[in-house]
């Protein structure tokens, strides 16, 4: 996510939740059972395959051998599928293991044989001669946020594959299907979607509480709430929530409506707008809970009063599990299912 990670950010008075991350059960089974089904089967792809995106389309002559990913989570499709990356990008948010890596991907390439992947720090800019030198047949980032030069820069070092239609808003299963044509395994990835689809339904039944509840995702400066960010349901974080059985709350689609961006601009003088949010999942801490506790009009949203809102700690594996892959669902659904229950137990 480079440095835009702050746009990214952007893309109570009882009980609030502060989660700090741990693997779920389901994870290393459903690892498991990817490697093998990826091994065993045989994509009928045909090449060359053509894919249409935001700055055109890029033809894959032939089914790429040495790939490499950029921006976030675009890995874990190609990981998923049983492919190893000979390049990727940093993770730069939420918890990170020793190789710059998230859990669940770190994991994923060691279930593969590598413990030691090729890993670019590219936070602050790409590392294009870095990328050059891992000689990549291919370049997948189909959720990004590519400008047009640095697409046509990277494109002189090997076919690129960016987002299809809009910067940050390629969810989980597009970014699963859009990796896996790329290297020739669409129905592959289209199984892993079907797979990962099956075991959120299986995880709900669990939690019957979610059931008729609404959901919004929230950016919040604890040092400036004169303002503050709510995700529309074109970004990830927002459709993940769907997902997981709760509702875009009718204020949120109303807000959608004036802009064509992943997040929306609140004031905090109108945050009485919020009144049909029954869980508010929000970054931060301790901190950021006092201070919404302790501000007139913030504590005011009923999410708030209720204390039915999620802490999510930016150091924790759900930081970056929220912004959901085709790995990080079964590492980290557990979790985040049973802080949404406990949030939803005050609305």
């Amino acid at each position: 996510m480079k440095n835009k990670l702050l746009a990214l950010m952007l893309s109570i008075a009882t009980i609030a939740v502060v989660f700090t991350g741990c693997k779920s059960d389901t994870a290393t089974e459903n690892t498991q059972a990817t490697n093998e089904a990826s091994a065993s089967s045989t994509s009928d792809a045909q090449f060359p395959i053509t894919i249409k995106h935001a700055f055109g389309e890029t033809v894959i002559e032939s089914k790429p051998e040495r790939i490499v990913t950029l921006s976030w989570a675009n890995q874990d499709a190609i990981l998923a599928l049983g492919q190893i990356p000979v390049g990727v990008s940093a993770a730069n948010y939420g918890l990170m293991t020793d190789n710059k890596l998230h859990p669940w991907t770190d994991d994923a390439f060691k279930s593969l044989g590598v413990d030691s992947p090729n890993v670019f720090n590219d936070e602050t800019g790409w590392d294009y001669e870095a990328i050059a030198s891992c000689e990549p047949d291919i370049i997948v980032a189909s959720y990004s946020g590519f400008t047009e030069e640095e697409y046509n820069l990277l494109s002189e070092i090997a076919p690129v594959v960016p987002y299809i239609e809009t910067a940050w808003k390629t969810d989980w299963r597009q970014q699963t299907i859009v990796n896996a044509t790329a290297i020739g395994m669409k129905s592959e990835g289209e199984a892993l979607v079907e797979q990962t689809d099956k075991l959120i339904s299986e995880k709900l039944k669990e939690y019957p509480e979610l059931e008729g509840k609404s959901a919004g995702y929230f950016w919040i400066s604890q040092d400036d709430m004169s303002t503050f960010y709510a995700y529309l349901p074109n970004d990830p974080r927002a459709s993940y929530l769907n997902d997981l059985g709760l509702a875009t709350p009718e204020s949120i689609l109303s807000l959608a409506q004036s802009t064509e961006d992943f997040s929306v601009t609140i004031s905090r003088e109108n945050c009485d707008q919020l009144n049909d949010v029954d869980i508010m999942v929000v970054y931060g801490n301790q901190g950021l809970l006092d201070a919404l506790q302790a501000d007139p009009l913030m504590s005011q949203i009923p999410a708030v009063k209720n204390g039915a809102v999620v802490l999510i700690d930016e150091e924790s594996a759900l930081a970056a599990a929220t912004t959901p892959s085709i790995l990080s669902i079964p590492y980290a659904i557990d979790d985040y299912l049973e802080v949404l229950s406990e949030a939803a137990k005050n609305k």
